[in-house]
């Protein structure tokens, strides 16, 4: 029997000189600029996670920290760098692609419990060091649970409000997107944007607590209650944008200059008036929050979708947190109508695969198919399906 040949497609940090297959990245100048900008903040460990300001599971390539930083390009992963050490924690769906995608600058950790990334923040970081992070790239429970981790270590957690990856990424990070933001036309909707607002409003009357205003920073969340679409991630229809809505005002914060003649009319069709959506610029959210809270108010929100960054600026006393916002729950039903058009969405899904089988069966055979040109077909039948708007995660194709 022959010997096994030694696999030359991930890295091998044991050799020497150390072996990196062509997928790997070499990180060594943006670990080096990350550290310049973390002694300058006094940090000792910088934290960075694979997700955004909205806790998406899918990202835009602007978003993609992780990814510039490490190489690794994985959609779900922490990354912890120190003055001498980098460390991605990732599960094991990625394991063998960390191999392929990391240079020798990095440690792997097969694991993604936030205890054992504290552990290892406690080995590499002395007594007296600050771990810091973005807080506005984390969700109010994983904020919490590092602060558990590292409660009573003599290491402090502390938000820092300037992102180190974006500020060493410099002008090299993908600019924001500056596609159109549109309508969807109420022949797919079932009720309008105004008849969502409205029972979301009685949902706040109808509450215990009374809450004044509701923040919205999921993206399907402002997506769905002004009937608004976007492309700002790839294979999913959301754009950048915060919904701030109380019992008589409508603040949505985005880039305004994107959205189409037809959203513009539809979100100012009720001014003035309570039914008057107020555009205010993305950016602008946290200042405004900071502003609304100074009075005697309550702010419902759902702590799985909003960062510890918009959290920390509400006062406890004026909080009303559940795991999810009145808007998502509302968005879970669907009404008659969206039950009919996700019927016929399926069948018209059906008919591509449906099709595709039997191209299937007919191309196999004459061993002009791979899994590539097999994927990139059904997409191509799938987009000749009427109102197609191409699939909602790239086709994942296998055989063998």
């Amino acid at each position: 029997p022959q010997a096994p040949s030694p696999r030359n497609d991930i890295r091998d940090c044991s050799a020497e000189p150390p072996y990196l297959p062509p997928t790997a990245t070499n990180t060594t100048a943006r670990l080096a600029a990350l550290r310049g900008l973390m002694r300058t903040q006094g940090a000792h460990a910088y934290i960075v996670p694979s997700t955004d300001a909205h806790m998406s599971e899918y990202i835009s390539e602007r978003d993609a920290r992780l990814g510039w930083l490490s190489g690794f390009t994985g959609s779900a992963g922490t990354a912890v760098v120190t003055q001498d050490k980098a460390a991605l924690w990732t599960d094991s769906r990625y394991w063998t692609q960390a191999e392929r995608e990391l240079d020798c600058n990095w440690e792997l950790q097969r694991t993604t419990s936030i205890e054992s990334i504290g552990l290892w923040i406690l080995e590499a970081v002395p007594a007296g060091g600050n771990i810091t992070l973005d807080p506005f790239l984390f969700s109010i429970d994983t904020w919490n649970s590092y602060s558990r981790a590292l409660h009573g270590s003599g290491r402090t957690l502390f938000p820092l409000e300037t992102n180190l990856v974006d500020q060493a990424w410099g002008d090299q990070r993908p600019l924001p997107s500056s596609s159109e933001i549109y309508s969807l036309p109420a022949e797919f909707t079932g009720s309008s944007w105004q008849q969502k607002v409205a029972g979301i409003r009685q949902r706040m009357e109808q509450h215990p607590r009374r809450p004044t205003a509701v923040l919205l920073s999921g993206l399907e969340e402002t997506a769905w209650l002004f009937n608004l679409r976007g492309d700002d991630i790839p294979y999913n229809p959301v754009f950048y944008s915060y919904t701030l809505l109380t019992n008589t005002t409508i603040s949505l914060f985005l880039n305004e200059s994107r959205l189409s003649a037809a959203a513009r009319g539809s979100l100012s069709s009720g001014c003035p008036g309570p039914l008057c959506v107020e555009l205010q610029d993305y950016g602008q959210v946290s200042a405004h929050l900071r502003r609304y809270t100074q009075d005697n108010v309550t702010v419902w929100l759902g702590t799985e979708y909003t960062t510890y960054g918009l959290y920390g600026i509400i006062p406890q006393d004026k909080l009303l947190e559940e795991s999810y916002s009145p808007v998502m729950t509302a968005k879970a039903v669907k009404n008659a109508h969206e039950q009919e058009m996700l019927r016929a969405a399926h069948v018209r899904d059906a008919v591509a695969v449906i099709q595709y089988l039997l191209w299937l069966e007919r191309t196999v055979p004459q061993g002009q198919v791979d899994e590539f040109s097999g994927a990139q077909h059904i997409d191509a039948l799938r987009w000749a399906q009427e109102n197609s708007r191409g699939p909602s995660f790239q086709s994942i194709s296998a055989s063998g």
